[in-house]
């Protein structure tokens, strides 16, 4: 299973969201990869306690050696670095991707990042690939290699707008390159239980069908002390009420992915 964390706008914790359902994920017991494709490297800061600039190798040399022809060209695992965490591993950013950019695209190399997880193979039993808060070569090379995505929606009229806008791009990228993407969940982040515009908001979402997870998030302070520790929450403060709703929600996607996985149990006649 390979989830992207995608959203045009920026603020909306990509980041925060990825890396903490990652971390949830391996200590599940999954074997688990995080990527980062932003060039701000904040997943990779997150989960490593280093930028990306200080690995030993990054999706800049994975993209580097697209650009560039060599005899005998590393595999996708051996950019990949190890995390302080059991079972989860790191494809990591690095600043040097922004100016790489134009080339891949004038390249078209929009289907490097499928390629090298296709030959990972099962090495993971699940991908986490956080994006850039823009639908450029990064994000749209994420959403080609990925098998579902979650968007994370902040309760105003603004991201509702840009939400019906992204999900228009979400079926362009799926009728080109990629039929099977599907929206796994939109994540409500930073969510107000008791304040009347966000119920509102989430409510008439769901009466036109979209897909929001019934788990939510809500707004704290110790997520900004847990990225200063470099800790996601489940190991920063496992007992902390946000740390329970990110284990709620990937158990709600884990629930579900399973489900839509088993056979109809119909027989042929």
């Amino acid at each position: 299973m390979r989830r992207v964390v995608f959203n045009q706008k920026g603020g909306v914790g990509k980041s925060t969201i990825t890396a903490n359902l990652a971390a949830i994920s391996a200590q599940a017991g999954y074997k688990t990869l995080l990527i980062d494709l932003d060039p701000q490297g904040n997943s990779t800061q997150y989960i490593t306690g280093q930028g990306g600039e200080k690995l030993e190798y990054s999706l800049a040399d994975l993209f580097d050696q697209a650009l560039n022809f060599k005899i005998r060209p590393k595999q996708g695992r051996e950019f990949i670095s190890a995390t302080p965490y059991d079972n989860l591993d790191v494809l990591g950013s690095h600043p040097a991707l922004e100016e790489l950019q134009v080339k891949l695209e004038s390249r078209y190399k929009i289907f490097k990042l499928r390629e090298a997880l296709d030959e990972l193979g099962s090495t993971y039993d699940r991908v986490y690939i956080d994006t850039p808060p823009a639908l450029n070569f990064f994000s749209r090379s994420a959403l080609i290699a990925a098998n579902s995505v979650l968007i994370p929606f902040d309760c105003d009229e603004f991201s509702r707008r840009a939400l019906y806008n992204l999900l228009d791009s979400l079926n362009e990228i799926r009728a080109d390159h990629n039929p099977a993407l599907q929206v796994e969940g939109i994540v409500v982040n930073q969510f107000q239980p008791r304040a009347s515009l966000p119920q509102k908001l989430v409510a008439e979402l769901r009466e036109e069908g979209l897909p929001v997870l019934a788990s939510t998030l809500s707004s704290s302070v110790k997520i900004r002390e847990s990225h200063e520790a470099a800790k996601p929450m489940i190991h920063f403060m496992p007992t902390h009420k946000l740390a329970k709703e990110f284990v709620a929600m990937h158990d709600e996607l884990e629930k579900a992915a399973k489900s839509a996985s088993k056979p109809t149990g119909k027989k042929a006649a």
